[in-house]
């Protein structure tokens, strides 16, 4: 590993499982990706890190092909049977087309050959994990609202609410924002035109539409009108 970068770059604490047995390379890497802002757990043995990964929350894995007790395959094929998605990364001296491709079949999101630039495995981990967050955000979550964008479904607690394509878009924007007051003419741009210039009073019909959805048959309502400045969407909405 080489390159070390001079500043420390944000990753907003990120939790990096690291399964490595070189004690050396171990250490720097866990040391490099905790100044770069993630949080890192290290682990020598690919047993052990095959149970870390998949009974502990963490956003993705940077795994050595050549482990002690297993191969860094094999870990990643009983993770991916396992129903575990988070990313990996493949950290290996192997760095044959064949062996770059084998890994990528077994599930692998990355492959990165040893010796390798620290700068360019902070890059291509927050390639992989930008990926992964940008398919989680496909569903969004307000208490017990969910909206899946994938299927353009809507839910709350767990029973299915129809809504119209601009109910649904108006209901992704507040969630979206969910806590923040949106006013009218931010939700008729997001509906209609980036420049709407035209009467906002239109968006009160498609907020009561909208309202009589998603809170009417429930006790707590989610979607509340700030007097003078606009609407907002959030889980501890006041009772109205």
């Amino acid at each position: 590993m080489n390159d070390r970068p001079a500043e420390v770059g944000s990753a907003s604490g990120l939790a990096i499982l690291v399964i490595e047995d070189d004690e050396v390379l171990g250490r720097a890497l866990s040391s490099g990706l905790q100044e770069s802002g993630y949080t890192c757990t290290w682990m020598k043995e690919g047993g052990k890190g095959l149970a870390h990964a998949s009974g502990q929350k963490c956003d993705a894995v940077i795994l050595d092909l050549m482990l002690p007790d297993r191969s860094g395959l094999d870990v990643l094929r009983d993770l991916r049977a396992r129903g575990v998605r988070t990313p990996v990364l493949i950290l290996s001296a192997l760095g044959s087309i064949d062996e770059r491709v084998e890994g990528l079949n077994a599930g692998a999101d990355d492959y990165l050959i040893k010796p390798f630039s620290f700068p360019e495995l902070l890059a291509r981990l927050a390639a992989i994990t930008r990926r992964a967050i940008s398919v989680t955000s496909q569903r969004l979550l307000v208490g017990p609202l969910a909206l899946d964008l994938s299927v353009r479904r809507v839910t709350r607690d767990g029973t299915y609410i129809e809504l119209t394509p601009t109910e649904f878009s108006l209901l992704e924007f507040l969630m979206r924002n969910a806590g923040q007051v949106l006013t009218r003419k931010m939700l008729c741009e997001h509906l209609w035109d980036s420049y709407w210039e035209g009467v906002t009073n239109v968006i009160e019909v498609h907020i009561a539409r909208l309202r009589g959805k998603i809170d009417r048959d429930f006790d707590q309502p989610l979607l509340q009108t700030v007097r003078g400045r606009g609407y907002v969407l959030r889980a501890d909405a006041p009772a109205q």
